[in-house]
């Protein structure tokens, strides 16, 4: 065989395994979902696109002969709001030759229809200057309409929760005011009525009877313990103190609270007085309260510091033990509904509720909430927030 011959059957042994190759790539990128594509950023800032699989159609509504010929309709193919993204992370990208990950939105003229994309390439520098990225684009607007679907049941829910809490606190009040009152008052009056009753049987004489005597006597004494039941149920409903602010509310449940366990605790404020409206303060209250119960049940602790602050546009509100502090397991409880409906709380108000280990052992609890911001955008903020740990933020 002569050296030409074998040179053209060399030749021809390439091109059929070149012919191979270029098949079982077509058949990959063919099945492969999305657009497979090259993508060029030259020197003097124009671009091209050296390579585009047949999937271009289906996604972006012009065929691969129009896109490469004219590839700049791929940026007027974007929408104006995420224009600048997307050339934001394109530079980022060429310039530290980083992955280039990018979503954002697209209109296709072809359906009338603005679709989400993704693109996801690997740059390359070339000898020339040139960027060249290697990729695939695929659409993720069915992924985002559920994203937005989550976002919007999140929103519908953190507004239902912070509806039921309202209409909760509401009807505690009138259970608390309707106690006091009518109860309250009715006790009173069999009080003064067991005391005329009482200076009657002493001047009739019937009062050297000692059993009647005693019988009155105890009676009045259960009258009193069924007062002061009253009072602290009441209490317990719906504190007067919060009437009068945050500050003394919580002030009082500190006292009780140390009061009641027997646990060394200690609270203050970095003003006297802090504007809150009303379900503001409930909700920082109520967090309060829940938190000094589960500090009482759980943390074997012997001293709790509880501090409020207003800050230039938030609130703080610190409770801090010196307990054996909260165990990761705790967390993920299913049946840990009070650090759950604390986090909701806090959620509620568009804020932010940590736990945290205190210095030395113990837990803090740390919740901080914007002051000057409309509901109905903080139930929007708190439903596309991420919180970790299920609602609850753990900083280590």
């Amino acid at each position: 065989m002569t050296a030409a011959s074998r040179q053209h059957k060399d030749s021809k042994a390439m091109a059929e395994e070149l012919e191979q190759v270029r098949a079982r790539f077509d058949a990959i990128v063919s099945n492969t979902p999305g657009l497979v594509f090259q993508f060029a950023l030259h020197p003097d800032g124009k671009v091209s696109f050296p390579y585009l699989s047949d999937g271009c159609q289906a996604l972006l509504g012009l065929t691969a002969a129009d896109l490469r010929q004219h590839p700049e309709r791929f940026l007027e193919l974007i929408l104006s709001d995420d224009r600048k993204s997307y050339q934001d992370a394109m530079q980022a990208s060429a310039t530290a030759l980083w992955s280039w990950n990018w979503e954002g939105r697209i209109w296709v003229e072809a359906w009338k229809d603005v679709k989400w994309i993704n693109l996801r390439c690997t740059p390359h520098a070339q000898p020339d200057g040139a960027v060249r990225w290697d990729g695939i684009m695929t659409n993720i607007t069915e992924s985002k309409q559920e994203q937005m679907e989550v976002r919007h049941s999140r929103a519908r829910l953190a507004e239902l929760s912070a509806h039921t809490d309202r209409v909760k606190e509401q009807e505690r009040t009138r259970i608390a005011r309707e106690i006091h009152d009518e109860l309250g008052g009715n006790l009173t009056a069999i009080k003064m009525a067991l005391a005329m009753l009482a200076a009657r049987i002493d001047s009739s004489g019937a009062g050297a009877d000692p059993a009647l005597r005693d019988k009155t006597d105890y009676v009045d004494a259960l009258v009193d313990r069924t007062i002061d039941a009253i009072h602290r149920i009441s209490l317990d409903l719906r504190p007067a103190l919060l009437d009068l602010g945050l500050v003394a509310a919580l002030e009082w449940q500190v006292g009780e609270f140390a009061r009641q366990s027997g646990i060394e605790a200690q609270f203050s404020a970095n003003q006297r007085e802090i504007a809150l409206d009303n379900d503001q303060a409930t909700a920082l209250f109520r967090i309060a309260q829940e938190a000094l119960t589960n500090i009482a049940k759980h943390a074997h602790a012997g001293k709790v510091t509880v501090k409020l602050a207003r800050l230039r546009h938030h609130v703080s509100l610190k409770i801090s033990d010196n307990g054996r502090g909260i165990r990761p397991a705790d967390r993920s409880k299913p049946a840990s509904f009070g650090l759950r409906g604390m986090a909701e709380r806090a959620r509620a108000l568009g804020g932010t509720l940590t736990l945290s280990h205190a210095a030395g052992g113990g837990t803090v609890v740390a919740i901080k909430i914007k002051q000057d911001t409309a509901r109905e955008s903080l139930i929007a903020a708190a439903a596309g927030a991420t919180i970790a740990g299920e609602n609850i933020s753990a900083a280590k």
